[in-house]
């Protein structure tokens, strides 16, 4: 009898993965300065163990402005480089899961409050705000300061940036690199109409909005190791009427496929506060499943998947190459050793724990 799906391996980029769990990128607004420190460590650290094929840092800004909070991530100068790699170093020492990193720009969502405090945006003039960017000089909020709309020799800086970042991850040693184009972030404002009111050529047509995120995907991809994946998140909906929606989502991904993107991770959401998400159990997986009819890399299902047989279901029949997990693997940082003990797998742990194998399951973790 053959195993389950979801724990065979999978090639994305000439990287081989152990498994199809992927542990997508979180935000943590504790970094200083964009500087990691040790919560950073913790998390990712206790993460490095969870069985997961991939790690994904979270977003991770490749300007100060573009973070999204004052406490963001960065990868931007040598000192949040620096900091990174102390980070990384140390999971190293004791977990080979493969890391990925999630770079980002914020735009016009950036300069803001961490959630805990109420993540409300933070005006230029505050301590900890600035002024924000964007494709167009449409705030995201009416009542938010209006950010700045970018000239072409912003675009020039943005897209240099995030080939410095990528870069700079290549030195640290990470293992992939995410681009992210979703959750109404800067390179979602330049693929949507309801923030895209560009007149020039990176506005109007489906044709000119992917303009910039290709030039940006082409910027990292000839930045970072050719051995090494790039791949992309996107929002496959913005969930209202008369803005990017799944058709758009299908021609961005086949864009990027030729020009050698190694997956696709496919969410939803984020760029207009007026949208009207149908919450449920796999509400993503959809559109995930229309991205991928139509290209053949490898691509990502991501939305409230909690369950064994729900993720088992996601790759068996085809929706996705591979599912990820995000608040379930905070709540529960050995979701994937459960999942596959229901499913009767095997997953990587370190030595230390292996005498934790609960008694109906003593062969669950890969000794070698």
């Amino acid at each position: 009898m053959a195993g389950p799906k979801l724990f065979e391996p999978i090639t994305v980029g000439g990287k081989e993965l152990v498994n199809r769990i992927v542990i997508a990128p979180m935000c943590q607004y504790s970094a200083v300065d964009g500087q990691m420190n040790d919560w950073h460590l913790i998390h990712l650290g206790q993460l490095a163990m969870s069985g997961a094929a991939l790690l994904t840092i979270e977003a991770t800004a490749v300007t100060p402005e573009g973070r999204i909070t004052y406490a963001d991530v960065g990868l931007y100068d040598d000192a949040t480089e620096a900091a990174m790699k102390r980070v990384i170093d140390g999971i190293r020492r004791w977990s080979d899961m493969p890391i990925a990193i999630q770079l980002a720009h914020a735009g016009r969502k950036a300069s803001t409050e961490v959630p805990w405090k109420g993540g409300a945006q933070l005006p230029p003039d505050d301590s900890h705000g600035w002024q924000t960017e964007s494709v167009s000089a449409l705030p995201f909020l009416p009542s938010e300061n209006a950010p700045t709309a970018l000239s072409k020799a912003d675009l020039v800086r943005i897209r240099d940036a995030f080939a410095d970042s990528a870069r700079r991850a290549a030195r640290i040693g990470l293992d992939a690199i995410q681009i992210h184009a979703a959750h109404g972030y800067l390179l979602h404002q330049f693929l949507s109409p309801l923030s895209n009111k560009r007149d020039d050529e990176y506005g109007g047509s489906l044709e000119n909005r992917l303009r910039f995120p290709l030039e940006v995907f082409d910027a990292v991809r000839a930045a970072f190791p050719a051995d090494k994946p790039v791949t992309v998140r996107v929002s496959g909906t913005d969930w209202m009427e008369g803005g990017w929606d799944a058709a758009q989502t299908v021609a961005f991904a086949r864009a990027l496929e030729e020009r050698g993107c190694d997956g696709i991770h496919v969410s939803s959401g984020g760029l207009d506060a007026g949208q009207k998400i149908p919450v449920g159990p796999s509400y993503q997986v959809p559109l995930a499943r229309q991205v991928k009819a139509a290209v053949s890399m490898p691509v990502v299902a991501v939305g409230l998947i909690t369950s064994s047989e729900q993720a088992e279901a996601i790759v068996a029949t085809g929706d996705a190459d591979m599912i990820a997990v995000a608040r379930t693997v905070l709540y529960d940082p050995h979701w994937p050793w459960r999942v596959a003990v229901a499913l009767g797998a095997q997953v990587k742990a370190p030595p230390q724990y292996w005498r934790s194998a609960p008694r109906q399951s003593p062969d669950l973790f890969i000794k070698d």
